[in-house]
């Protein structure tokens, strides 16, 4: 089948949405305090409601990866990629109730200021170098997969395409700071809904209407039941999906800075747990979408005649593109509705990336050098941090061009690989008061050393490759293997070191975390266990306290450093908390009024 490029209505849409995105970005450079503060730049001046940090935080983690990766995965597969929507409330319920009360309590910027109040600073500053590791490529792939859907759907050279999607994200980025970033993310992601409900609508209607796609996608084995197989090689199964899927959501929804950022914006508490609760639903309804796209893809194209459907050779993230040309092909302006809503939901991951980057890179590695820096100073750095950021991700860009994977596991593998150690070290300092800063490093080493030796392993062997079950009317989709092969395949278990290396990259975050945490607290034993005096207050979520309720309460005191008496707690915490408060008074960073009568309340 030939090519089919954009219309006149097409670049139209396109344009509209690129324009929209940059006026939002230049109304908050001109507007307000005009982002002179960093305060205002880095955390949007602390008065965000819980309705846009919740459709931020959406846009944030629903990028163009999900967008085009999930529905190839389900073309590819059927719907076992589904049951992650089990792992997105409780990756969503505990970091709304653990998390956010200790980070916003503390009034932080970094979220990796918390790692030096319960540790020390040599501990935040290897928890700020990780994160920028995982967010400058992680945010590589985020700019390639529009910059390659803009490519195949208008004939534009990739790298022109690149560079497109990575400048306008960081100009508005740049000059509109954190408030720009959310607001933009409030917009693109109403048109990210209206991409991809417009292609399912039209896409069921071509393909014959609900009874057809749903018999077609029957007949193909596309319907997946509970898979129960306990095996952690099998890439999905409920059990890799629901549960290994919840430590991949925790790291990114709970110690994450991008997240951790919106979070700190809200303008009490309250308003940043209700943005959590309000974001489980959002993405459910995402993750529907995005999958029964990929169902209508292989209702449309099974059966079909031959000469209509992809080529063998194309790419499962090139597949979904090639069904959205065909499909709307007839309809103008809907080709460019789509990759609108594929280009906004790249700039929204992008963009909460820059701003991240800039403000983990201010407030971890140079404000504390130069603790005599101007208010004025430090947010006009901030700005050049964000537009260096992101022209260095554009050469990440290129690496993710080189790997040839599907953008959904690279994505995946990046977070899991890099999120999990970081998630390790949070829970060591959170859940475990007797951990110290010596257990906390070695546990962080222990816990990327294992990721990175698995998922390299994984890369150099290959891994485990999950065959789908092909209906013999459906011989030509575009996988590579033909049906008259496939039911004669004979899968050899791997065995010694490649068993280990073909762990479904789904529980890499839930391993290396477990790792940080074994290793962290074996070395705190071994080195001399951190004292309960010495513990800040308001550091530590009395976890084992909770679980050991049955305990003689003097046990609980020696086992969890829960003895001290709520009012010794509430007079240390006070303490801290007014302390963190001069030192944000000094930098820029008070605390509302707002966040003060929280506080009170909370305590």
């Amino acid at each position: 089948m030939e090519p089919v490029y954009f219309s006149a209505a097409d670049y139209v849409i396109f344009a509209v949405l690129l324009a929209a995105s940059m006026a939002i970005g230049v109304y908050y450079a001109a507007s307000g305090g005009r982002q002179r503060t960093t305060r205002e730049f880095l955390l949007a001046d602390r008065g965000m409601s819980a309705a846009p940090v919740s459709l931020s935080l959406i846009a944030s983690f629903q990028s163009a990866v999900a967008i085009v990766g999930v529905p190839g995965e389900v073309y590819a597969h059927g719907t076992q990629f589904w049951f992650i929507g089990v792992a997105y409330v409780l990756g969503l319920l505990v970091p709304a109730h653990v998390f956010v009360p200790i980070f916003y309590r503390l009034q932080l910027s970094s979220a990796y200021e918390y790692l030096e109040r319960r540790f020390n600073k040599t501990v935040r500053i290897c928890g700020t170098l990780t994160f920028i590791f995982q967010t400058v490529i992680y945010t590589g792939v985020c700019i390639y997969t529009p910059a390659f859907a803009l490519n195949k759907v208008t004939g534009l050279q990739l790298w022109g395409t690149v560079l497109a999607t990575g400048l306008v994200c960081t100009v508005y980025t740049t000059i509109g700071g954190l408030k720009a970033v959310i607001w933009t993310d409030v917009f693109q992601t109403v048109v990210m809904f209206a991409g991809q409900l417009a292609v399912i609508v039209v896409g069921v209607q071509q393909a014959g209407g609900v009874a057809a796609v749903w018999t077609k996608v029957s007949e193909g084995n596309r319907i997946a039941g509970l898979d129960l197989n306990p095996d952690p090689t099998e890439k999905h199964t409920f059990w890799t999906l629901a549960v290994g899927g919840v430590f991949l959501m925790l790291a990114l929804y709970g110690v994450n800075q991008a997240q951790v950022q919106r979070y700190l914006s809200s303008r009490t508490e309250r308003e940043a747990v209700r943005s959590c609760y309000l974001v489980i639903p959002a993405l459910q309804v995402a993750l529907a979408l995005s999958c029964v796209m990929g169902l209508v893809m292989f209702a449309r194209y099974c059966g079909e005649d031959g000469s209509r459907r992809p080529g063998a050779a194309l790419s499962r993230d090139a597949m979904v593109l090639f069904f959205v040309m065909d499909m709307l092909q007839g309809l103008p302006g809907l080709p460019g509705l789509f990759v609108a809503c594929l280009f906004s939901a790249a700039l929204s991951s992008i963009s909460s990336a820059f701003n991240s980057l800039a403000t983990v890179t201010m407030e971890d590695l140079i404000k504390p050098h130069f603790p005599t820096m101007t208010d004025a100073r430090a947010t006009l750095l901030s700005k050049a941090l964000a537009m260096s950021y992101g022209l260095l991700c554009l050469a990440m860009a290129y690496l993710t061009h080189l790997m040839g994977k599907s953008v959904l596991q690279v994505a995946l593998k990046v977070f899991g690989i890099v999120g999990g150690p970081l998630l390790g070290v949070f829970s060591l300092g959170m859940f475990f008061p007797w951990a110290n800063s010596t257990g906390a490093l070695v546990g962080l080493g222990a816990g990327l050393a294992v990721a990175f030796w698995i998922g390299v392993g994984s890369i150099v062997t290959g891994g485990a490759a999950a065959a789908a079950s092909v209906p013999s009317n459906c011989s030509s989709l575009f996988f590579n293997v033909s049906t008259s092969v496939l039911p004669t395949l004979i899968v050899s278990r791997p065995t010694g070191l490649k068993r280990l290396y073909s762990l479904s990259y789904m529980w890499y975050s839930g391993l290396s975390c477990f790792v940080v945490v074994v290793v962290g607290l074996i070395v705190s034993f071994l080195s001399g266990p951190m004292k309960e005096e010495d513990v800040l207050p308001g550091t530590v979520y009395p976890l084992l306290g909770k679980l050991l309720f049955f305990l003689p309460e003097r046990l609980k005191k020696r086992l969890c450093c829960t003895g001290q008496t709520h009012a010794a707690q509430r007079h240390r915490r006070d303490v801290s908390l007014d302390k963190a408060e001069l030192e944000g008074q000094t930098l820029g960073f008070l605390p509302t009024a707002d966040s003060q009568v929280e506080r009170e309340t909370s305590v």
